[in-house]
């Protein structure tokens, strides 16, 4: 019986010893695994800060190339231009054929019209008209110009036409006109030129 007894006694220390070195153990692992999940989260804010700190710079950068281009008189070709494929990619999921940069036309009877850019693509056309400032004036002449660019253009009787309005800065007010007579709205923000639309917004097909 006393042998039993010291067999059993050797046990429960040898239990006691294994529960308390298991102990150790997963508290090790729970405070290494707590280390790294802190870790983590830290790793991961830092990496969103960044990504704020340089889509900020990116706008900065946008917002001053704008200016320049605004007293240089070139945002069409410095801005527009380049933008405008890649937006028509995204939005459209097509590859722009053919881009033309202030197209002008001139009719048998003398009248004449100028656009600042015409993109083709698939079945649409793109016609573009870029202000330095957009006022609620120049969607109402947009709307004239676009309902006669088959008369400048017949060439393109057969495709969509869709309006692409463009300026540096545009207010909400003027995006919300521009959109009621179904023009697409461009302007600086993260990307060079960037839609400015109400989200779902679809362009008129003229």
């Amino acid at each position: 019986m006393p042998v039993t007894e010291k067999r059993v006694s050797r046990l429960e220390r040898a239990m006691e010893d294994f529960v308390t070195n298991v102990g150790i153990e997963f508290n090790k692992l729970y405070n290494s695994q707590m280390r790294t999940e802190a870790e983590l989260r830290e790793f991961k804010d830092e990496m969103s800060a960044f990504k704020e700190e340089n889509r900020q710079q990116r706008r900065e950068m946008n917002i001053k190339w704008g200016e320049l281009a605004r007293k240089l008189g070139t945002i069409t070709e410095d801005l527009v231009v380049p933008s405008i494929p890649r937006i028509i990619r995204e939005k459209y999921e097509l590859e722009t054929a053919d881009l033309m940069v202030r197209r002008k036309k001139r009719l048998t009877d003398g009248s004449t019209k100028e656009y600042d850019v015409i993109a083709v693509a698939g079945e649409y056309v793109f016609v573009n008209e870029t202000k330095s400032t957009l006022h609620s004036e120049d969607v109402n002449d947009f709307i004239k110009d676009i309902q006669e660019f088959r008369e400048f253009f017949p060439e393109y009787e057969k495709n969509k036409v869709v309006g692409i309005l463009a300026s540096l800065y545009v207010d909400e007010g003027v995006v919300k006109y521009a959109e009621k007579a179904g023009f697409m709205v461009l302007a600086v923000g993260d990307a060079l030129m960037e839609i400015k639309n109400t989200r779902g917004f679809k362009p008129r097909e003229w």
